[in-house]
């Protein structure tokens, strides 16, 4: 077995909180209950993914508000908001609102391009500006500058019985150091270390200078980190999708097996124009997983995961796999429990 690397220090986990459209307030809730489990169980943290016209959840911030008031200590965040189908301002707003009512919990994820299927949802989104619209870095620059407290109006002062301010209120002191990018390229690290970002990275990369999974994430994390003021101690969260088996039942064990069996040749090769790259499931043993991850290039130089439940798998299935992640993988990749 290889040295293992640097104890982990932070463990979360990610969920899409699916739903069916007949009733959408069973897997809301559902998803909430999945949160407050974590919680029970010492996760730190709490992530949520981000999905428009989709049967998954469309508005994170809404969903992190109500959860905020169901737990106390885990941290919560969305990976990843595409701020190309947000208004900055607005948005801002919102985490700074849902960050005080956490206490200060609340890591906001982000990530830049034009919504998908833009053709399709632009007339819907953008009626107006559709072909104005800039869905660059500017737009996550912008988003930055409200949260940390820049003005965003050269206007203040008493109007009548209002008062007015020229920055976003509420304004929540710290939550511009807990803004985090979700990104799969050098160009991308490179930006987010440049703006004082943390940095997510996932199961999915851009296979840029080499066809190894781990060699490509582990280049993002080393050129992320140069170009970031903090260097080797900035933040960066690692999330792939693991699957311990530990206590799960013969008929769970074969569920996640085969979906890790059709999932598997799309890591095979670069995949598309963008030569995405994929990298594969972990299924087994929390034993037979830590392995793995200590042979990880990019596990083994950093201390934080929230790794990824799998899409499309029943509550009680995330339940046993969080239980088995907690309680069996966390302490073998030396973890310890938050109180």
């Amino acid at each position: 077995m290889p040295l293992p690397s640097t104890p982990l220090r932070k463990l979360g986990f990610l969920t899409i909180g699916l739903f069916d459209q007949d009733d959408p307030g069973r897997g809301h809730e559902s998803t909430l209950g999945i949160i407050e489990l974590g919680e029970r169980l010492g996760f730190d943290s709490a992530w949520v993914r981000h999905r428009h016209l989709q049967y998954g959840i469309s508005s994170p911030v809404a969903v992190l508000a109500a959860a905020s008031q169901r737990t106390r200590r885990i941290e919560l965040g969305t990976a990843v908001i595409p701020v190309g189908w947000e208004n900055p301002l607005r948005l801002a707003e919102d985490l700074a609102t849902v960050d005080l009512l956490s206490g200060g919990r609340l890591n906001p994820g982000v990530s830049v391009g034009p919504p998908m299927h833009y053709e399709q949802v632009k007339h819907a989104l953008y009626p107006e500006t559709a072909d104005a619209e800039n869905f660059g870095y500017e737009r996550v620059e912008r988003l930055l500058d409200f949260v940390r407290g820049k003005p965003a109006t050269d206007f203040s002062g008493i109007e009548g019985f209002e008062v007015f301010s020229d920055r976003v209120q509420p304004h929540s002191a710290g939550l511009g150091r807990r803004m985090w990018y979700g990104g799969g390229s050098l160009r991308s690290a490179r930006w987010a270390g440049e703006h004082r970002m943390n940095l997510l990275t996932s199961s999915v990369v851009k296979a840029e200078e080499s066809e190894d999974f781990a060699e490509v994430q582990l280049s993002h994390v080393r050129a992320f980190r140069a170009h970031h003021p903090d260097g080797e101690r900035a933040r960066v969260s690692q999330g792939l999708v693991v699957i311990p088996t530990d206590s799960a039942s013969p008929e769970q064990r074969a569920k996640y097996e085969e979906y890790a069996r059709k999932r598997l040749p799309r890591t095979a090769a670069p995949q598309g124009p963008a030569r995405l790259m994929f990298a594969p499931d972990l299924v087994g043993t929390s034993e037979q997983i830590a392995e793995r991850l200590h042979a990880h290039a990019a596990f083994r130089e950093i201390d934080e995961v929230a790794f990824a439940l799998p899409f499309t798998f029943d509550h009680d299935d995330y339940v046993q796999i969080l239980t088995d992640i907690a309680t069996h993988l966390g302490p073998a990749l030396g973890w310890r429990p938050a109180a």
